[in-house]
């Protein structure tokens, strides 16, 4: 499993037992690309016409995380050619407006985002921060929750969320 990841070194992409790689090797080499980046100041719409070119032909987009890193005309372009297949469960407005081409593009399979809202996701979310409070209680740092860096947050671009 080859991974992009401009923010982690690759020693720890290793330690996680994937193959660190440049954005245009796990384009061009990948029969499947699942995207999980957060929006940030540096990758708004990154992924676009150049990004789908070089994926192979028949190659699968999937998009995990957050509409606004992809140029989404150009992906719907690149899925109406026939060049890539794709599926996400994100869109640049939610709810998708009923006459958005997507929806009955062939091709493009529609999802609705819902996996942070799992029940399943906040019972782990809450036993890590439970865990946690027991290290902090015991005099020790938090090891699941990470630390909002001033560096990082700065960056974020996503869109509030005004439900759940």
């Amino acid at each position: 499993t080859r991974v992009f990841d401009p923010w982690l070194p690759p020693s720890v992409l290793v330690e996680q037992g994937v193959e660190p790689a440049s954005l245009d090797k796990v384009l061009s080499e990948s029969d499947f690309v699942f995207v999980v980046a957060s929006v940030t100041s540096e990758n708004q719409g990154f992924l676009g016409a150049d990004a789908f070119a070089k994926m192979r032909q028949g190659a699968a987009f999937i998009l995990l995380s957050r509409a606004g890193v992809v140029d989404f005309p150009a992906l719907i372009e690149a899925v109406k050619s026939g060049h890539v297949v794709a599926a996400s469960d994100v869109f640049p407005e939610e709810p998708l407006a009923k006459n958005h081409p997507v929806r009955s593009l062939s091709g493009f399979l529609r999802s609705a985002h819902r996996a942070g809202a799992l029940d399943v996701a906040f019972k782990r979310m809450g036993d890590m921060v439970l865990e946690d409070m027991d290290l902090v209680d015991r005099g020790l740092p938090p090891m699941r929750s990470k630390r909002a860096e001033r560096e990082t947050v700065s960056r974020m671009r996503s869109k509030p969320v005004d439900r759940n």
